[in-house]
């Protein structure tokens, strides 16, 4: 079973940025895909970013050219460096690890608030 905790959360002001982290318990090479996404109040979850086990990215249209997806097999982490955040990045954000052979992982998430 691989645990799956995601920290960096907090508030900022429009315009600032945030760093989340995606640490899990056992390696994460054999998981083809991590993800970040983000649950607003009322609204589904949706995808923010994802990044391959060879290093491919997908981000929403919405956070391209802000947010950075990038993970540390030697360290098992994922991070999501979020850059020009805008009140309606706010949500809780989680991380997903995926394969096709051990299935869905996801985090507990964590609060991301962008407001002044």
């Amino acid at each position: 079973q691989v645990q799956v905790v995601e920290s960096g959360g907090g508030l900022v002001q429009p315009g600032g940025s945030l760093s989340l982290s995606c640490a899990a318990s056992g390696s994460i090479v054999s998981f083809n895909t991590m993800g970040w996404y983000r649950q607003a109040p009322g609204k589904q979850r949706e995808l923010v970013a994802a990044i391959t086990r060879g290093g491919n990215t997908n981000y929403a249209d919405s956070v391209k050219g802000r947010f950075t997806i990038s993970r540390d097999n030697a360290k098992n982490i994922v991070y999501l460096q979020m850059n020009s955040l805008k009140p309606e990045d706010t949500a809780v954000y989680y991380c997903n690890l995926y394969s096709p052979y051990r299935g869905d992982y996801w985090g507990q998430g964590t609060q991301v608030t962008v407001s002044s």
